[in-house]
């Protein structure tokens, strides 16, 4: 009786610890592995063309140079992006984004754009 006991405990234990670190997973910020996937591109994007138009700026994409996602009702994305900077001779500079996306619904929105200094 106790070997059995035992071994539905394990086996209950092990199912827990599983479950909460998917929820920490789900719930928690994931790094991107690949900054170059086109998803991640378009957001980067996305968030320097609403910046612009927000803040009548002319900054322009280079690339994404680090990133994280959250599963939410959506995705969030915190990306650090670099972007050069019409307005100052082109200087290159990096910006801390975060932007919220619902693909299923189209609905896409800039939530923060910060330089980097």
């Amino acid at each position: 009786m106790a070997p059995k006991f035992l071994s539905l405990l394990v086996v209950t234990f092990s199912i827990l610890l599983a479950s909460s670190s998917i929820e920490a997973s789900i719930a928690g910020w994931n790094p991107i592995s690949n900054l170059t996937d086109p998803k991640v591109v378009e957001i980067g994007k996305f968030a320097v063309k609403e910046h612009n138009k927000r803040v009548n700026a002319m900054l322009n994409f280079v690339s994404i140079v680090k990133g994280e996602t959250q599963i939410v009702n959506g995705m969030n994305y915190r990306l650090i992006i670099s972007a050069t900077d019409a307005l100052a001779a082109n200087a290159e500079s990096n910006y801390r984004v975060a932007v919220w996306d619902k693909p299923w619904t189209k609905e896409r929105r800039l939530i923060s754009f910060e330089k980097i200094a």
